[in-house]
């Protein structure tokens, strides 16, 4: 396939809004690239060259394509800033400036792939102008609508508006004309978050490739997350009935059930998954992200494994060096910094709390059940300086489940993880296998649990803080691969947050209203719309039911906890758990 072929399917996606026809134009460009090329053109369509956990960047800013497309079309660098000025756009830029050169020749994908995969992997001295230079090259050697999107990959631009998730969708219907293999996909794409590998899987060998994607040391897994269920009666009652009870049993207690829970710390720190095979280390965040730079200490834990090959899920939280007592998220966050990580290893000791095993010496743990794993971890894991066994009861008691999430709170933790003994490890899967236990709603009169949601837009201050740019912003929640609306907030955010928040919010501004965002009220159009990329922790007073905002729900009294740096907009709070929450606060009060 050529690379405007390419081109002109970019521009398709650009211009519809329609989940549907996006997903079926996808199905063409997939049926259209041959078994070399898709994986490729999936990572193209995610603005990347390897796949999300690969720590692999283009470190490209626009100021580097301005000169860049000067240089390809013999511009003066102003002219390109006027075209930029006018749009917001560096793409059409490129192809308002573009005129044909003498290298113009039609250039196919995967030459165009691999120059840009040589543009990320340089680095060192001189690499920047070398990158203007492989740029301009890359520019002059294609037709104006392939400069348009050629310029804005390396930029982290194309924001073409649909996730890795809608990919699936298509590569379903390349299959079969229907979404019918979706579920397949995602299981395989829970172990395997490579869609480039999955494409390929499928495009050779069908639906059967699947049996191919294993869990693979250096491969992230996708985390295993927690449903919420409001009391410990509950939760015992509805995750240890036996498989031939009805959810809506009434068997009160475990006794009459029959089953078994494990109780957990709930760690307020860092999900870190750990990935070691024959003394190598590395780590990835619940969002796919390689964060083995971020903890230097890891590469001394050898001593503390019984294994060769092992993937461990853990949490990190920092410790007070001079009380040894847990120390805030925030504090922890501070370890995730590119540069003087020595000197804050020093200063925010970890811990790594191991609470699963996924995979250890070439076989694959995840379905194997919580009890056998746990067995299995605590034959692999020497507790020492740095990887701790997180410590659990097994209970099948109210009373008693209630009594440890208690414990856990007057020791500053954020309760405690209630699981299913005899569940297997769900990547990626948000069920009742796994719940988090925090205050009992009912018990304060406040939202005991809190919100993640993204960052849809902001609106300029008045007063004073008209200073710092910003004075509320937009929150949504997820619905399928949409977001809606949630709340505005403006409160819980110091004077030095918010001047920090304007800064990140400008470098993600969109010229429109991002693809992603459906049903916005025009009462909640904000001044500036951002791409949905910054995730915050949100807390209210209570739930209400709203005519106006998206998720047909609002928050009372909304304020900020803190920015979710470590969790992807893919993780934010679905409609349907908001929709839960709130049942859940009815019921309490009546």
């Amino acid at each position: 396939m050529t690379f405007s072929a390419l081109a002109i399917y970019f521009k398709k996606l650009e211009g519809t809004p329609s989940r549907n026809t996006m997903t079926e134009i996808l199905a063409q460009l997939f049926r259209q690239a041959s078994k070399d090329e898709i994986g490729k053109i999936c990572y193209l369509l995610q603005g990347r060259v390897v796949p999300l956990y690969e720590a692999l960047e283009f470190g490209v800013a626009d100021k580097f394509m301005i000169r860049a497309i000067a240089q390809a079309y013999g511009v003066e660098a102003p002219r390109v800033m006027k075209e930029f000025k006018k749009t917001g756009d560096l793409g059409i830029a490129a192809e308002n400036c573009y005129h044909v050169s003498k290298h113009y020749n039609k250039q196919h994908v995967l030459s165009i792939y691999n120059s840009l995969y040589d543009l990320a992997k340089e680095s060192g001295i001189g690499s920047q102008e070398k990158k203007i230079t492989l740029l301009a090259e890359l520019l002059q050697s294609v037709d104006a609508l392939s400069a348009r999107y050629i310029a804005l990959i390396p930029l982290d631009k194309l924001r073409l508006g649909f996730s890795d998730m809608t990919m699936l969708d298509s590569l379903s219907w390349m299959l079969s004309g229907d979404k019918s293999h979706r579920e397949e996909l995602e299981r395989a794409y829970n172990v395997r978050p490579d869609i480039g590998y999955i494409a390929s899987a499928v495009k050779e060998h069908g639906i059967s490739g699947l049996s191919h994607v294993k869990a693979r040391v250096g491969a992230p897994i996708l985390a295993a997350l927690c449903q919420r269920i409001p009391t410990a009666d509950e939760m015992i009652k509805k995750m240890c009935r036996r498989p031939d009870q009805s959810v809506g049993g009434r068997a009160s207690s475990t006794e009459a059930s029959g089953g078994e829970v494990a109780v957990e710390p709930k760690y307020d720190g860092v999900r870190c998954q750990i990935h070691f095979k024959h003394g190598e280390v590395k780590t990835f965040s619940r969002n796919l992200e390689n964060t083995t730079a971020m903890f230097p200490e890891l590469t001394e834990i050898a001593k503390e494994l019984k294994a060769n090959e092992v993937i461990l899920d853990s949490e990190a939280i920092g410790v007070d060096p001079r009380t040894q007592k847990f120390i805030p998220f925030q504090e922890t966050m501070t370890r995730k910094r590119k540069h003087n990580i020595e000197a804050t290893r020093t200063s925010v000791p970890l811990k790594f709390y191991v609470f699963d095993i996924l995979y250890k010496d070439g076989k694959d743990l995840l379905s194997e059940p919580l009890s056998a794993r746990r067995k299995i971890l605590e034959h692999t894991v020497r507790p020492g300086k740095i990887l701790m066994l997180s410590p659990q009861i097994i209970t099948s008691s109210a009373v008693e489940l209630r009594q440890y999430h208690d414990e856990q709170l007057k020791i500053g933790l954020e309760g405690a993880v209630v699981k299913k003994w005899d569940s297997p490890y769900e990547p990626g899967r948000r069920n009742f296998s796994w719940v988090k236990f925090k205050e009992e709603e009912g018990k304060t009169g406040k939202l005991t649990d809190t919100i993640d949601a993204v960052i849809m837009g902001y609106s300029r201050g008045e007063g004073k803080r008209s200073g710092f740019g910003i004075g509320m912003f937009l929150v949504g929640v997820r619905k399928k691969d949409t977001f809606v609306t949630l709340t505005k907030i403006g409160t819980g955010v110091s004077d030095e947050l918010w001047k920090d928040f304007h800064g990140q919010l400008e470098k993600i501004k969109a010229a429109k209203q991002p693809k992603e965002y459906v049903g916005v009220n025009k009462l909640f159009t904000p001044d500036v719309w951002v791409s949905p990329e910054i995730v915050v922790e949100i807390a209210g007073d209570d739930l209400t039911k709203s005519s106006t905002h998206g998720a047909g729900i609002a928050v009372r009294f909304p304020r900020l906890v803190r920015i979710r740096t470590d969790k992807s907009p893919g993780e934010v709070t679905t409609v349907k758990e908001i929709q839960s929450m709130f049942a859940n606060q009815k019921q309490s009060h009546s």
